[in-house]
């Protein structure tokens, strides 16, 4: 009687627990990623790499007060000798920007962090899971406490290589456990909650790395952030070591409900299925549209994490906006990530798994309109129309990877993941770097509204075409006998085997 009562519902919530142990493992994850972003400026100076500048050093100052501005000076000398009333007002010194950190921010982390992505998106589609999870979270949380200890630049280089490793195994491997481990009908909003940790990681790391570093506790200055995460890091990963456990692979979406329908036991345990290969999923017509489409939405969403600290510092250097960004992408974020997972699992039982790319299309157009004023307008309004931008705009992540695991087999699901965010990252993650160009032909505000704002309105329109190579309702299986619901498997339906090869028939 006790295993059967309390047993069945500590089940139930085993689940929610697993969901949110992998999704604050991820938000670390991120903002050890994302922390060298807004901690560079102490973390030059002290490592002494990148570029120097004439800086303001009087916080108590605003530009209009200025005889000259700092930033307008190119020489030490010059920059020393800038007074008012008597009290020097710039300093000379590290600006945390140049080519040692475009390289230590983004390809150092990024080259790592695909390739081994995939690589681990492989393996994880034929060995266990939780434990290569448990493994990952570790290697990256320690390369994260290693950082607050070095010494010299190049260190810091390595141990974003090793984070970038740990932690490419997050998302492929956390997708294909949550995928299941929770229903369709709930699917999409795990898969958000879970992806937000990107953005969640993001936007911790700007009151952390804005902030922390200046009360110098114990002396340690910048060092402390990575110390912190790290620490609670540890006890993250002995959590997922210790209590998380490899749930039976099932078959879902379009595959489930093609199994269903052809009574193939077999191919619905996940065993055999060697017909199908990675080439034949990724091939499809709509994966690669997706593909682009996620490319293009997610160049704009890491143009505007490279540069939003940036940018509204060289524009609003007067007004602090670190609390503000914060409660913009943690706060309003979340509350989009959850309505958009809500929303498409909501329709996914009428309209199929198209409805969660309209989702997709829909979200993305909202949120262009304000992603413009974001820009455009003064702090106080740029900061609402970033709300209202913010709130739309994060409601694609998780709903793509649901999409992509419903519609892709059981047999390569992770390998799959892997792949897809192997081409997203690289794309999306590297065409940001054309800001710097355009922004010297146009202004930089102008190169900022292209790749942020203009991206979203674009990938909105390449996911509305997306939808038209998605199938339509699920067609229920007669007789389910215990066997997961899903979408109907026009995609994937096999044949008997003849003559020794296995045709496919595959309609797209």
């Amino acid at each position: 009687m006790f295993h059967g009562g309390i047993w069945s519902k500590l089940q139930n919530f085993y689940k929610w627990y697993v969901l949110g142990l992998v999704s604050v493992g991820y938000i670390l994850g991120e903002l050890g990623h994302y922390l060298i972003g807004t901690t560079s400026k102490v973390t030059a100076e002290d490592l002494h790499y990148g570029d120097k500048s004439c800086m303001l050093n009087a916080t108590h100052l605003t530009l209009s007060q200025l005889p000259v501005v700092c930033e307008k000076v190119n020489s030490s000398d010059m920059c020393e000798t800038l007074t008012l009333n008597g009290s020097r007002y710039c300093e000379w010194g590290y600006n945390g920007l140049g080519i040692d950190y475009q390289v230590l921010a983004g390809p150092a982390f990024m080259a790592v962090f695909t390739v081994v992505g995939v690589m681990l998106g492989v393996a994880a589609d034929r060995f266990n899971r939780s434990r290569i999870l448990s493994v990952c979270t570790l290697i990256f949380v320690i390369a994260i406490l290693l950082m607050g200890t070095v010494k010299e630049y190049w260190h810091l280089v390595i141990l974003r290589m090793v984070m970038a490793a740990g932690e490419s195994g997050c998302n492929p491997l956390a997708t294909g456990l949550l995928t299941d481990l929770f229903p369709e009908h709930q699917r999409a909003l795990v898969l958000s909650i879970f992806n937000w940790g990107i953005y969640g990681g993001y936007g911790i790391a700007f009151p952390v790395g804005r902030y922390i570093p200046d009360l110098d506790a114990w002396g340690l200055s910048w060092r402390v952030c990575y110390y912190g995460a790290g620490i609670i890091g540890l006890v993250i990963a002995a959590l997922t070591f210790l209590t998380l456990r490899e749930p039976a692979r099932t078959t879902i979406g379009e595959e489930g409900a093609g199994n269903a329908k052809a009574g193939d036991s077999a191919l619905e345990s996940g065993k055999k299925m060697p017909q199908v290969t990675i080439w034949h999923v990724i091939a499809q017509p709509r994966i690669i549209l997706l593909c682009l489409a996620a490319s293009i939405r997610h160049c704009g969403g890491m143009t505007f994490a490279y540069n939003a600290d940036l940018y509204y510092r060289d524009y609003f250097p007067d007004v602090d906006l670190g609390w503000w960004l914060f409660a913009v992408t943690v706060g309003i974020g979340s509350i989009g990530v959850v309505v958009g997972g809500v929303v498409s699992d909501k329709f996914v039982s009428k309209m199929g798994v198209r409805s969660r790319v309209l989702v997709l299309a829909l979200s993305q157009l909202i949120a262009t309109l304000p992603a413009f004023g974001s820009v455009i307008f003064g702090p106080l309004w740029a900061m609402i129309t970033l709300a209202i931008s913010y709130f739309f705009a994060e409601m694609w992540f998780g709903i793509v990877f649901a999409i992509l695991v419903e519609i892709v087999p059981l047999s390569v699901r992770s390998t799959t993941v892997g792949v897809f965010l192997f081409v997203m990252n690289n794309v999306g993650g590297n065409l940001p770097i054309l800001v710097d160009p355009v922004s010297k032909a146009i202004g930089y505000r102008e190169a900022i509204m292209i790749f942020y704002a203009g991206f979203y309105g674009i990938s909105s329109i390449m996911f509305f075409l997306t939808m038209f190579l998605m199938d339509g309702p699920v067609e229920k299986a007669e007789a389910p006998d215990n066997k997961p619901s899903g979408l109907d498997n026009r995609a994937f339906s096999h044949d008997e085997l003849r003559n020794g090869r296995t045709n496919e028939n595959i309609r797209l």
